[in-house]
């Protein structure tokens, strides 16, 4: 299993990286999947919105992109890009955290990758209940001793 954290020229202010792995690995157990390979890749705007329009053909700026590559059924494979630019803009538009809308987003892509949609309102719903209880979930993770437990300083 390995879940992968890379950053395209920006600093994702990621710093509970193992406790984030252990908290993803959970959720997608939860749902009845085994990570094989997770790659997580922080990025800018621009660099999304260079995916976007090159592999989806949308001209529109986005949070995430998940391409999801498994090939084996209950098995997760794929990539998850995800621009903290929109991070950062979204948090501050809904009054939250950066951390924990970048949690929120983390485990979004995981849940594409699960099967989730969020293309219809009952879909939407839908996502944002399981991200809710995900986020719920990692603030009761055990925090290593000496580690913060604020989901600022992620």
């Amino acid at each position: 299993m390995a879940i992968n954290f890379f950053e395209e020229g920006i600093n994702a202010k990621l710093k509970q990286r193992r406790q984030i792995k252990q908290w993803v690995k959970e959720i997608a157990a939860e749902k009845g999947f085994r990570i094989h390979s997770l790659n997580y890749v922080f990025c800018s705007d621009d660099y999304l919105y260079d995916i976007n329009r090159a592999y989806l053909k949308h001209d529109t700026y986005t949070d995430i992109i998940t391409f999801d590559q498994s090939e084996q059924e209950g098995t997760l494979e794929g990539d998850v890009f995800i621009s903290v630019d929109r991070v950062s803009d979204n948090a501050n538009k809904q009054a939250e955290p950066y951390g924990t809308e970048l949690l929120r987003v983390i485990v979004h892509g995981l849940l594409h990758l699960c099967g989730y949609k969020d293309k219809t309102a009952a879909d939407k719903q839908r996502m944002r209940t399981e991200e809710d209880k995900a986020l719920a979930r990692y603030s009761n993770l055990t925090v290593p001793r000496g580690t913060p437990k604020n989901q600022n300083q992620i």
